[in-house]
């Protein structure tokens, strides 16, 4: 494709130096309006209501070679009377030098000899290919003998918005089909902008979806579920992220983070952590020492030195019956069991955030699971949202008695952190601001 022309003033035939043999309508610059070159010069743009820019008038630009310079086309007004400016072009380079932003459409004369290129030789439609890469964003109406409608409709198939017989032409026909045209571009660019707009969105739909986390727990018999809702408009992808992997002696790790922030790139940073935090865990490192190095890799990849990340990690013993529990600045996880009420998990020895306190140690507690439960871990952001008009927010004490209510009427897995979810977003009484992530691990007899 050819580089875009620079958009500069309107340049008058006459200082090209192709200026037509002068007509009654005609002005010296070239341009046949009943006003002629003083249109010309004072032609100006204004903006609408909605910021877009419109033109005072329509301008053509005529491209054809007439030896003789007798003009082809008759006088024009436009759908509010006024009169449409004519500007003529002998041939392409011309054409390029006359096509400014306030042209609006072109009149290509498809008997136009077009520039030589290597495959024009037996291409009818040569010239307007050429036109149509020099000038995608304008309107272009073809041009063609009497009777050669195939030829026409075939310059219509290949990008021009209309053809034209010349030996047809009369003013209102002519004006008519160059409102048709311009509005037809119109329609047809913002149509191609929504198409490419959701093709865009489509691609970056997948490729969130795919810096989701796949859990790895082929063998074990823990059941997973979970849930994922950014706070970001139309993203699927926040700062908050999570993983799931069982390492080769049975031991099944869980992770849920958060990275202050909930904008591209504090999400960018999660899926940093996370894949670092799969790829230390399944090379042996744990408790504090993972920490430590997810920490060194924060501080590598921030683009702040106040961005910082709460984490909660949980390895789950072989046999299920006991687990090590490592919080960085994070919220307890939930426990529940068929012979005992939702509850916190100890949170005593909460460490601090990743990126907070350089040489920080992150110690590892040991809690009993039993034969039987659910394990929830979750962002803050399930716990912030405000309950009904005030101020007040759920909290995890709100959580842990509505996940309890939840569990006593029969709910389980997805449907419980649906279910939990749905209910939090009603209580903030909409959409909840924060990102929220939640993973439920249940171990049954």
């Amino acid at each position: 494709m050819p580089v875009p022309v620079p958009r500069q003033r309107a340049i008058p035939a006459v200082e090209s130096g192709q200026a037509q043999a002068a007509s009654p309508a005609a002005g010296p610059s070239g341009e046949r309006s009943a006003e002629g070159a003083h249109r010309a010069d004072t032609a100006r743009t204004t903006a609408d209501k909605t910021g877009n820019t419109t033109h005072a008038h329509l301008t053509l630009l005529l491209i054809e070679d007439d030896p003789a310079g007798s003009p082809i086309v008759p006088d024009l007004l436009d759908q509010a009377g006024k009169p449409i400016r004519v500007r003529t072009a002998r041939n392409l380079t011309e054409a390029e030098r006359l096509l400014t932003d306030d042209v609006h459409c072109i009149l290509l004369d498809l008997a136009l000899s077009a520039p030589g290129r290597a495959g024009d030789e037996d291409d009818e439609l040569a010239v307007l290919r050429h036109v149509l890469e020099l000038a995608p964003r304008h309107a272009v109406l073809a041009l063609t003998a009497s009777g050669d409608a195939e030829r026409g409709a075939e310059a219509v198939r290949v990008g021009a918005q209309d053809y034209l017989f010349r030996d047809e032409l009369d003013g209102r026909l002519l004006s008519r089909a160059i409102r048709y045209a311009v509005e037809r571009k119109r329609s047809d660019s913002a149509e191609r902008r929504l198409a490419e707009s959701r093709v865009r969105a489509q691609e970056n739909r997948r490729l969130q979806r795919g810096l989701l986390p796949t859990p790895l727990l082929e063998g074990s018999p823990l059941r997973f579920a979970a849930r994922y809702r950014p706070g970001r408009s139309r993203a699927l992808l926040g700062g908050d992220f999570y993983d799931v992997v069982r390492t080769a002696d049975g031991t099944v790790h869980a992770m849920i983070g958060d990275v202050c922030g909930h904008g591209p790139d504090e999400a960018a940073l999660g899926v940093e952590l996370r894949i670092a935090w799969r790829a230390l865990t399944l090379a042996g490192l744990c408790g504090d020492r993972l920490l430590g190095t997810l920490q060194e890799v924060l501080e590598h990849e921030r683009a702040d030195d106040e961005i910082f990340a709460t984490l909660c990690t949980v390895d789950i013993a072989p046999d299920g019956r006991r687990a090590g529990l490592c919080l960085a600045g994070h919220p307890a996880p939930l426990i529940a069991g068929p012979d005992r009420p939702a509850r916190l998990l100890p949170y005593e020895n909460n460490g601090p955030a990743l990126g907070l306190l350089p040489g920080a140690r992150w110690p590892r507690m040991q809690v009993e699971l039993g034969a039987e439960w659910s394990l929830m871990l979750y962002t803050d952001g399930l716990i912030e949202g405000r309950v009904g008009a005030g101020r007040e927010r759920l909290g995890q004490e709100g959580m842990v008695a509505m996940v309890r209510r939840q569990i006593a009427s029969g709910l389980r897995g997805e449907e419980l952190l649906r279910a939990a979810v749905n209910e939090v977003r009603d209580l903030n009484g909409g959409e909840l601001a924060d990102d929220v992530a939640v993973l439920l691990l249940d171990r049954a007899r």
